[in-house]
């Protein structure tokens, strides 16, 4: 028989939104976790029960994921399951902020932080690259007039 409800918590974990369930429940109680629209949702305390149609948002800083609820269960899934029980509706516009602060975090180094790792030259150079070939026809050898 299954379930009409199932305790917030326990679902987000079993889900594999989060590691552990302590974490989902910290994340719970800490506001992170709202039920509803992004807007207007309601903080969902981690006994809270959620059913199937429930959309929920989960703030993992820098960006907010949306979940529409599709079945229920208490325990965990493989990560193949897992679509079968969750919609993930996050907006693109949450995973092009996620891309900004992944290239701001090489750009904005703070003098003194050591180089650059391998993984962040490469990204570094990319972006160079790709803003070098936006099309921009400058003429580097051109003295100035004095």
């Amino acid at each position: 028989m299954a379930k009409s409800e199932e305790r917030i918590d326990k679902w987000l974990w079993a889900m594999r939104v989060f590691k552990t369930r302590t974490i989902a429940t910290d994340a719970c109680k800490k506001g992170r976790v709202t039920i509803g629209d992004t807007a207007s949702g309601i903080v969902a305390k981690p006994s809270r029960l959620i059913k199937i149609g429930d959309i929920i948002n989960v703030r993992k800083p820098p960006i907010t994921y949306s979940f529409r609820v599709k079945a229920l269960t208490e325990n965990r899934l493989g990560a193949k399951l897992v679509p079968d029980y969750l919609e993930n509706i996050t907006p693109q516009s949450e995973y092009d902020l996620l891309e900004v602060v992944k290239i701001s975090g090489f750009i904005d180094r703070r003098k003194g932080l050591g180089r650059p790792t391998k993984r962040e030259g490469r990204e570094l150079a990319k972006f160079t690259q790709e803003a070098m070939d936006c099309g921009w026809d400058f003429d580097w050898d051109e003295d100035d007039d004095e």
